[in-house]
């Protein structure tokens, strides 16, 4: 799933999810795309890696929330990789985003690796994209905060 961001955005990646597992999906997993690789990263200064892999890699459901959020580094690219890589066609991943597909170049720094992540990613899937405004921006924009598209071409 593919939408601007919000917590609301999150919110409805956590509905679909627990609608999924009410139908026999389950056990899941929920994480945020920066808890996922932080953990992973202390898991691997720790020793305890495959341990932490396992625990992303076997439930029949994952859920990584708020993929672009922040920039992920080299080693947050590879182990970001590694779980998307060893859960293709074995378990399934639903993830949010505020980015779309052609900007994870930018999210992972590496446009092959986002090209590998989507490849297997997209293989055998369905994405659902959704677009409305953020709520907050919505009600700034009611409040003056922000000038309309059409308002800015007039000034102009």
């Amino acid at each position: 799933m593919t939408w601007p961001f919000s917590r609301r955005y999150s919110l409805f990646g956590g509905s679909f999810l627990f609608r999924l597992c009410r139908v026999n999906y389950t056990p899941a997993v929920t994480t945020s795309a920066h808890d996922l690789v932080q953990t992973l990263q202390d898991a691997h200064r720790s020793g305890s890696i495959q341990q932490k892999m396992r625990a992303y890699t076997n439930p029949n459901m994952l859920l990584i929330d708020e993929i672009g959020y922040r920039k992920m580094d080299e080693t947050a690219a590879h182990f970001f990789f590694q779980i998307v890589s060893e859960r293709y066609e074995k378990g399934s991943i639903v993830l949010t985003s505020h980015k779309s597909f052609g900007m994870w170049g930018d999210i992972f720094d590496d446009t092959v690796l986002a090209t590998a992540i989507l490849d297997r990613l997209l293989h055998h899937s369905s994405t659902i994209n959704i677009k409305w405004e953020s709520y907050r921006v919505k009600e700034k924009k009611k409040a003056g905060f922000f000038r309309s598209e059409n308002q800015a071409d007039q000034n102009e």
